[in-house]
C-alpha cells in the first residue's frame, strides 16, 4: 500500500532505499578510514559509473564557437564526431551520456615534469619550521634536505595524494612524477610513489621516475651508495623512467660521468631517460647539452631503440644565439629528445646578480627551430617553487606574458605545451587540438558551473583564464564530478 501510494506521487521507493543504503555504506567506509587511517575507498566504490557512450552539445577547438558537436566514444577512444542533435536532451537521463550544454571540450592536460615527494612542504605543519629566508638555490637544497630527513610513509602518501587529486581536478590524466632515491630517504619516496601509482591507476596514468637529485660521483663515498640504490630502483616493478641531475656534481668531469652512467642504466633497462640539465645562467660555462648529445650518440641510442630522452630546465640555453639553436637542432638529428621548460621554478630560482632571469623560450623553440618542447609545473609549495598550484594551465597562462604569446595561435601553442606536446615529451600518445576519430577519449570539459557569457568558448580563452570548475575524462570515463 505504501509503495503504491508513493509511486502514485512520483516517488520510487526502491530507488530511494538503494540511495539511502549507498549513503549509509559510504559513511561507514569514511568512518572506518578515519579510524584506521587507511587509504580512502576506491573512487569506483564512491561514484559507481560506467564508461561514457556520448558527450553531447560541446564546443570544440578549431570549430566555430557558434556550432555544437556530439562526441561518440567506444573502447576509450573517439568513435564519431557529429553535428549536435537538437533532441539530445531526450537522452540526458542516460548515465552513459554527458550533456555538456555548450561547454568547451579539449584534450586533457599533462604534467610532463612534477615532483611528487617534495610537494606542499611549506604548508604542511610537519615542516612548518623550514621556511624561506633567502630564496636561492642553495637554501632550497638545504631546506629540502632537512625535510627529507623527516619523510615518512604517512606524510609522503598524504601530500602526494593531495597533489594527484588536485591535478585530476584541473584536467590532468597523465603525469611524470619524480621521486628521489638517495642515502637519506633510500626507497621511502619510491615506495610511496609506487603505492600512489597503483591507487590512482584508473583515474590518472602516473609515470614514476626514480630520480637521483644528489651526485652520483661526488661526495664522501664518491656517490657509490646512491649508484647502488639507483641500480636497485631501476629494476623495481612499476618504475617507468630513470633520471638524474648532472649539474650537482662538483666538476665537469664528474658531470659527464653522471650522464654516461645514468644513460647506460636507462638503455640497459629499456627505460626513458630524464635529466635535469644546465640549470644556471653563467655564460662563461660551456653548456652540458653538447656533451650529453655526444655521449648519447656514442651509445648508438637510435640504433639500439633507446627510449625517449627528456631534458628539464636547461636555463643556460636562454643565452643561445640563432646559430646555437640551429646547431642544436642539427646535433639532435634523429634522437628522441624533448625539452621541458619550468618557468614557475626557473624564474624564481634563476637570476644573475644584475637581475637577469631566464627560462627556456619554448614557443620559439617549437615554431622557429622545430624542436620538441613543453612546459610544466615542476614543484608545488616548496622552497624551489613556493608559488603556484597543481594546474598546468596556470603555467600556460603565465606563458602568455613570459613568451609574449597573446595571439590565438600563441595561446594554442601554449595549451599544446601542457597537453599534447607535454604528453609527447614523456612518450605518451596524445590527441591534438584537431580532435579526430580514433583519438584517446581523454578530455577536460571547462566551466562545470553555468557562467553564461563568461564561459570558455575557445582554447585562447581557456589559456587566458582557465577558471576553477572543470570535469576530467580519461579513457571515456569521468574522473571528477
Amino acid at each position: 500500500m505504501a509503495g503504491e501510494y508513493l509511486a502514485a506521487n512520483g516517488i520510487d521507493l526502491d530507488a530511494e532505499m538503494a540511495k539511502t543504503q549507498f549513503e549509509h555504506d559510504f559513511a561507514n567506509k569514511a568512518a572506518q578510514h578515519i579510524k584506521t587511517r587507511a587509504p580512502p575507498p576506491q573512487y569506483s566504490d564512491v561514484y559507481p559509473s560506467g564508461p561514457l557512450r556520448k558527450i553531447v552539445g560541446v564546443r570544440l577547438p578549431h570549430k566555430p564557437p557558434s556550432t555544437l558537436w556530439d562526441i561518440s566514444i567506444a573502447d576509450g577512444k573517439i568513435f564519431a564526431i557529429d553535428s549536435h542533435a537538437s533532441n539530445s536532451h531526450d537522452i540526458g537521463h542516460n548515465p552513459s551520456v554527458l550533456v555538456a550544454s555548450g561547454r568547451l571540450l579539449a584534450p586533457s592536460l599533462c604534467h610532463a615534469h612534477i615532483h611528487l615527494d617534495k610537494c606542499f612542504l611549506l604548508q604542511d605543519p610537519k615542516f612548518a619550521d623550514l621556511q624561506i629566508e633567502d630564496g636561492d638555490f642553495e637554501e632550497a637544497m638545504t631546506l629540502t634536505s632537512k625535510s627529507k630527513s623527516r619523510f615518512e610513509e604517512d606524510d609522503l602518501l598524504r601530500r602526494g595524494r593531495q597533489l594527484i587529486e588536485e591535478s585530476i581536478h584541473f584536467g590532468v590524466t597523465v603525469m611524470r612524477a619524480f621521486v628521489e632515491v638517495d642515502e637519506e630517504v633510500e626507497f621511502k619516496c619510491l615506495d610511496a610513489g609506487l603505492t600512489l601509482k597503483k591507487e590512482f591507476e584508473k583515474r590518472c596514468e602516473i609515470q614514476i621516475c626514480a630520480f637521483a637529485q644528489l651526485p652520483l660521483f661526488s661526495g664522501d663515498d664518491g656517490g657509490e651508495e646512491i649508484r647502488k640504490l639507483m641500480t636497485a630502483a631501476a629494476h623495481r616493478e612499476g618504475v617507468d623512467v630513470i633520471g638524474s641531475t648532472p649539474y650537482v656534481e662538483e666538476d665537469e668531469v664528474k658531470m659527464k660521468m653522471n650522464v654516461r652512467w645514468i644513460s647506460m642504466m636507462a638503455l640497459f633497462n629499456n627505460k626513458p631517460l630524464d635529466l635535469h640539465l644546465d640549470y644556471h645562467l653563467d655564460q662563461s660555462r660551456e653548456p652540458m647539452i653538447w656533451s650529453v648529445l655526444e655521449i648519447i650518440k656514442g651509445r648508438n641510442w637510435v640504433e639500439r631503440n633507446g627510449k625517449s630522452i627528456t631534458l628539464g630546465h636547461c636555463t643556460r640555453l636562454t643565452q643561445f644565439s640563432a646559430d646555437d639553436w640551429q646547431r642544436l637542432k642539427e646535433e639532435i638529428g634523429e634522437l628522441p629528445v624533448s625539452f621541458v621548460g619550468l618557468p614557475m621554478s626557473d624564474l624564481f630560482m634563476m637570476r644573475t646578480e644584475s637581475g637577469v632571469r631566464g627560462t627556456l623560450p619554448v614557443p620559439e623553440m617549437i615554431e622557429k627551430y622545430g624542436l620538441n618542447a613543453a612546459i610544466a609545473v615542476n614543484n608545488v609549495g616548496n622552497a624551489f617553487t613556493p608559488q603556484g598550484n597543481c594546474d598546468p594551465l596556470s603555467v600556460a597562462s603565465l606563458g602568455v606574458a613570459v613568451y609574449h604569446a597573446g595571439s590565438n595561435k600563441g595561446a594554442e601553442v601554449l595549451y599544446e605545451c601542457v597537453s599534447s606536446r607535454a604528453k609527447a615529451a614523456i612518450g605518451c600518445p596524445a590527441a591534438s587540438l584537431n580532435l579526430a576519430v580514433g583519438d584517446e577519449a581523454d578530455f577536460v570539459l571547462f566551466d562545470r558551473i553555468n557562467v553564461g557569457w563568461r564561459c570558455r568558448k575557445s582554447i585562447k580563452e581557456a589559456v587566458y583564464d582557465g577558471g576553477q570548475s572543470r570535469q576530467t575524462i580519461r579513457n571515456g570515463k569521468l574522473t571528477t564530478y
